[in-house]
């Protein structure tokens, strides 16, 4: 029996068997679902270790079975990969950068499925606000986890505005050089 298992859900056949292709030889088993709810009853029953979730699916859409994880504690920690042959399907829905799972645009090449899989895993680990740390809650209705994370993004935000605004002088330097 294997040690992880990793669960696919997109209707197309062919999808699921290239995934599972692409996949690195390992201690695992690769479960299929073809529609949402057939994938969220999976995942329920199986606790996979890792989620491929197709964005367009019928039944349940991939973006019904991402809100009914993130309503779970113990369903929103698995790693997630989203898969869509069109990123604005997804973006139309969630804003970027995408925090606590990752995205890869169909067709993918292995290394790109295997690099979204890491990043997803490394995503999953971050700290999130769960059910029971509501009890945290500051008077602003914040937790203090939630304000914490909240610090790291501004920070980094601020830095990416200093490199942007570094960026645009010496982009405004070289064209009024070029006049």
């Amino acid at each position: 029996m294997a040690g992880h298992k990793i669960l696919v859900i997109d209707d197309s056949k062919v999808i699921r068997m290239r995934v599972r292709d692409m996949l690195p030889e390992g201690d695992f088993e690769v479960l299929e679902a073809k529609d949402g709810l057939e994938g969220l009853n999976l995942i329920r029953q199986e606790r996979p270790n890792l989620i491929m979730l197709d964005f367009l699916l019928p039944r349940l859409s991939g973006w019904e079975v991402f809100q009914e994880l993130q309503q779970e504690d113990d369903l929103r920690s698995i790693p997630l990969v989203i898969m869509s042959g069109r990123k604005e399907e997804v973006t139309d829905k969630m804003t970027e950068p995408f925090e606590f799972f990752e995205f890869i645009e169909k067709p993918f090449e292995t290394h790109q499925l295997q690099g979204a899989i890491r990043s997803a895993i490394s995503k999953s680990k971050l700290p999130r606000i769960k059910s029971a740390d509501l009890s945290k809650t500051t008077m602003s209705g914040v937790s203090s986890d939630e304000v914490a994370i909240l610090r790291e993004r501004v920070e980094k935000m601020e830095n990416e505005i200093v490199a942007l605004k570094r960026a645009i002088g010496q982009l405004v330097a070289f064209v009024k050089q070029k006049l």
